[in-house]
C-alpha cells in the first residue's frame, strides 16, 4: 500500500516523494534530515507512539513541516480531539480517502489550509457527548463485562429481545459492525 501511494504521489508534477518509511522509528530522523513540506502518516505505522503523539512530535521538532494523518474511521474520539487542536499544521483524512482527496489534502495542507475529514471532525466535536441513551449504556456496559443477554435482561428487568434491540441500536449509533467493536468505541470515547 505504501509503495502504491508513493508511486501515485510521485506521478504528480508538483509533488515529490522524498522518503517511504516502514516504521515510526525512522520518521523523525528522516523528517529532521530531509525537512519535507508534508509528512503523510498512516495510523497503522508500526511503532511505540500513537499517530497523535507522532503528529505532535513532528510539529514540535520539524518547523515548517505539516502532517497529514490517515486515520481509521473508527479512531478514538480522544485521538481526534488531540489532532484537531493541531490544525492547520496537521490534517486529518480517513484511510478510505480517494486518491484525488489525498492529493488535494496534501496540496491544501502544504499551503497551510485546514484539511479535515467531515465524519472524523463530527466525532471530534461531539467528544464526550454520547449518542447512547442511559439504558443503551447500561446494557453495553454489562455486555462489556461478558454478561449474557438473558442475565442482562434479568438484571435490568427487560426482555431478552429488548436487550438485543439496545445492543443493535448501540452498534448503529457507534458506527460499529459488531457488539465487540461497539463496546471498544464506547469505552474509548468514555461513554461507558
Amino acid at each position: 500500500m505504501r509503495a502504491a501511494l508513493a508511486k501515485l504521489l510521485s506521478e504528480e508534477e508538483d509533488l515529490q516523494v522524498v522518503a517511504e518509511l516502514a516504521d515510526a522509528e525512522t520518521v523523525f530522523s528522516a523528517a529532521a534530515r530531509m525537512r519535507p513540506g508534508v509528512v503523510v502518516l498512516d495510523h497503522a505505522l508500526p511503532g511505540p507512539l500513537t499517530v497523535s503523539e507522532m503528529c505532535a512530535k513532528l510539529c514540535e521538532s520539524v518547523p515548517g513541516c505539516a502532517v497529514l494523518a490517515l486515520l481509521d474511521r473508527r479512531s478514538s474520539a480522544t485521538m481526534l480531539e488531540i489532532l484537531t487542536r493541531l490544525v492547520p499544521r496537521v490534517g486529518i483524512l480517513t484511510e478510505e480517502a480517494t486518491p484525488s482527496e489525498l492529493i488535494d489534502g496534501i496540496r491544501q495542507i502544504a499551503l497551510g489550509r485546514p484539511v479535515l475529514d467531515a465524519r472524523l471532525t463530527v466525532v471530534a466535536l461531539t467528544y464526550g457527548n454520547s449518542p447512547l441513551t442511559q439504558r443503551e449504556r447500561d446494557v453495553l456496559r454489562r455486555a462489556a463485562n461478558g454478561i449474557p443477554v438473558k442475565e442482562i435482561a434479568a438484571e435490568l428487568f427487560l426482555s431478552s429481545g429488548t436487550v438485543r434491540n439496545y445492543l443493535s441500536s448501540s452498534i448503529t449509533k457507534t458506527g460499529a459492525r459488531t457488539r465487540i467493536e461497539a463496546i471498544r468505541i464506547a469505552h474509548e470515547a468514555g461513554w461507558i
